[in-house]
């Protein structure tokens, strides 16, 4: 992204969400491996963490989940309609590499609320329903298994449901909309005034069905956010709260922000969009471009792999988002090759078996496979007499990048180490070795780890480093012998905290399109 940041790309698809910047044949590819058939609870939210564990949780007041609470606690549940007093818990920690899970405990309801990580990598997590509506709560890695979460009183000046947050260049976080919340506020709070009003937020708002709830928010290269909700953007100086910039709506005026991610009236469930929209946000004169996919797709997740692809993954292709209200699950996930020509963007990936409807989620892990989790279209968990099951399980997709064939093009990074530090606007030396050959470009992508529900992945940052120089370090004789081959790639960091805020960010080594596995760096 340093190399481009005259051209930030925003992506819509179908009316999930939006993505920065983003090669192959139209083949099917990947691989889908179960990991866990049942792990207690439905991952409603996922946030991966720098210790490489997955924090998820659903909601508290909609009876007992399937996974007890550690040291036999129970906890006074008077909101829940189901059982009052609750055993249960309604959040887990996943770690991704035993492959394991453990309870934890939140104590107010987590329902459809939001988060970031903050610049020391601990999880920020706001809002909620009911008597989480007006809390904060935060979650601090840890690899003894004695963390769990902390809850924050009035950590919010409003109600905050349906939310969307963001981690800014100072590192505090910005929190933007929410159910009859046309604002914005920031965390921890500013001392005044601390909420500032979005007109943006009331004019997007359709009466009666609303169609601006979790708003997509990017914070752009010139320090604004770009804010999309319903079908229609700006650009906005939230420092000084004035709007830097108006875009024009998505040709056709369909929305496309919660709930109305496709659309279902009276139990007649109409087909999802087909249609994505990307336009250059810096342009002088920007205008949306309007794509057609391989197939409808409503409720899916978006995901940033290493590479600068995007895979769209879960969803249905007709009705929309909410409880009962989407219908005929999309198995087929596709990969988006944004710097293809127009028409030679799309490539369909091979099928899962598992529906992944409305609250489902997905996100990338170090390794470069993407976690696949959720799905609860109900009011309660319900296993039997539905059409798709509350789903317990998790599993994992490996793109093609993954598969043997491409092994000896896959980069394995020596220098630095995972948890090094690196500093803005200076340049990185970054040893790794190959068995392969290379034949072209070498490039280094940094991503920022999202917050994923309900179809948007909050955060979701890929930068594509200034490559300064490449230079192959190990002997030819060596090669010669079998040995892999050892190169040094040096390059830039990001310049500042607008670029790529402070925090923890996943490093990968690209070689032909095939990412190495990643390393944890911490920029600040």
């Amino acid at each position: 992204m340093e190399a481009r940041a005259t051209t930030f790309y925003a992506l819509l698809l179908t009316s999930f969400q939006l993505l920065l910047t983003c090669h192959v044949t139209f083949a099917a590819g990947g691989k889908w491996d179960p990991l866990l058939s049942n792990v207690g609870i439905s991952a409603m939210h996922m946030q991966l963490l720098s210790n490489d564990r997955v924090v998820m949780f659903d909601r508290t007041n909609f009876g007992p989940s399937n996974i007890s609470l550690p040291n036999g606690n129970c906890r006074n549940n008077p909101q829940d309609a189901v059982s009052k007093i609750d055993c249960t818990a309604h959040s887990i920690e996943y770690n991704v590499e035993s492959n394991t899970i453990r309870p934890l405990t939140v104590q107010s309801n987590t329902w459809c609320s939001s988060g970031s990580l903050r610049s020391d990598g601990v999880l920020v997590q706001t809002g909620g329903d009911r008597d989480g509506e007006l809390k904060a709560r935060t979650f601090s890695p840890c690899d003894d298994n004695e963390c769990d979460w902390v809850e924050i009183n009035n950590g919010l000046a409003r109600r905050r449901w349906y939310s969307s947050n963001h981690i800014l260049p100072d590192g505090k976080q910005i929190i933007i909309g929410g159910q009859r919340q046309f604002s914005y506020e920031f965390f921890p709070k500013t001392t005044s005034p601390n909420v500032i009003d979005l007109p943006f937020l009331a004019e997007t708002n359709d009466r009666g069905e609303e169609n601006n709830l979790y708003p997509y928010v990017f914070l752009n290269t010139d320090g604004n956010l770009f804010i999309f909700a319903n079908n229609r953007a700006i650009l906005l100086d939230y420092v000084n709260n004035k709007v830097a910039k108006t875009y024009p709506a998505i040709p056709g005026g369909d929305p496309r922000s919660y709930p109305s991610t496709g659309s279902a009236v009276k139990r007649t469930f109409v087909k999802a969009l087909d249609t994505c929209a990307r336009i250059k946000i810096n342009d002088e004169d920007p205008q949306w471009t309007v794509e057609k996919m391989p197939r409808a797709r409503v409720m899916g997740d978006m995901t940033l792999l290493p590479n600068g692809d995007v895979l769209l993954i879960n969803g249905g292709s007709a009705g929309s988002a909410a409880w009962e209200l989407g219908r005929e699950p999309v198995f087929v996930p596709d990969l988006y090759h944004s710097e293809n020509p127009v028409n030679s963007r799309f490539e369909s990936l091979n099928p899962n078996t598992i529906p992944r409807m409305y609250h489902s989620t997905a996100i990338l892990l170090r390794d470069g496979r993407v976690l696949v989790g959720g799905s609860n279209p109900h009011g309660f968990y319900n296993f039997t007499g539905v059409l798709f099951p509350t789903e317990l399980s998790l599993e994992a997709f490996s793109p093609a990048y993954l598969e043997p064939e491409f092994a000896k093009l896959r980069p394995k990074i020596t220098s630095p180490k995972s948890q090094s530090t690196i500093t803005y606007g200076t340049n990185l030396k970054v040893k790794f070795k190959v068995s392969g050959k290379i034949k072209g470009p070498v490039k280094v992508t940094m991503v920022f780890p999202s917050f994923t529900t309900h179809s948007f992945s909050m955060n979701q940052r890929l930068l594509v480093l200034d490559n300064v120089k490449v230079k192959r370090t190990s002997s030819v004789f060596g090669a010669l012998f079998g040995k892999s081959k050892h190169y040094e790639v040096q390059v830039r960091t990001p310049k500042s905290a607008i670029i790529a805020p402070p925090g923890y960010y996943m490093m990968f080594v690209v070689n032909e399109n095939v990412p190495s596995e990643g390393i944890w760096v911490r920029l600040q």
